[in-house]
């Protein structure tokens, strides 16, 4: 099965922090950026950032810039994502996958979607 596995979600208190992983299985990613997407209950889902194949370009929806860092280590195929700050607004399953252009993360053009994993923000 060529997809991801996210871990690192949980329950957290607001203004908490979490980091979230993001490991390839059975194949690499490193042509190609990837993207870190959420969907809360009844929402539809929303990309919430990108790294490009090196690392070296990343992007941000408005909603999480400045609170939340996305990185990659492709010797370990695996991407992250770093969440300061969390509002319960963050509240959601949070999936990755791989873009088939090196440096966007456009919804059509995402590939191995992982299962996700569930960030709870409450207090």
């Amino acid at each position: 099965q060529l997809q991801f596995v996210e871990s690192g979600g949980g329950l957290v208190q607001p203004g908490g922090s979490l980091r979230l992983s993001c490991v390839a299985s059975g194949f690499t990613p490193d042509f190609f950026a990837i993207g870190w997407f959420r969907q809360a209950p009844g929402k539809e889902r929303e990309g919430v950032s990108c790294i490009s194949d090196s690392g070296g370009v990343t992007n941000y929806a408005d909603s999480v810039k400045g609170r939340f860092t996305i990185s990659r280590d492709n010797a370990k195929n695996t991407a992250y994502l770093q969440m300061n700050s969390l509002k319960p607004e963050d509240t959601a399953v949070y999936y990755c996958a791989r873009s088939t252009s090196r440096i966007s993360c456009d919804s059509d053009d995402m590939r191995r979607w992982g299962k996700g994993t569930l960030v709870t923000v409450s207090s």
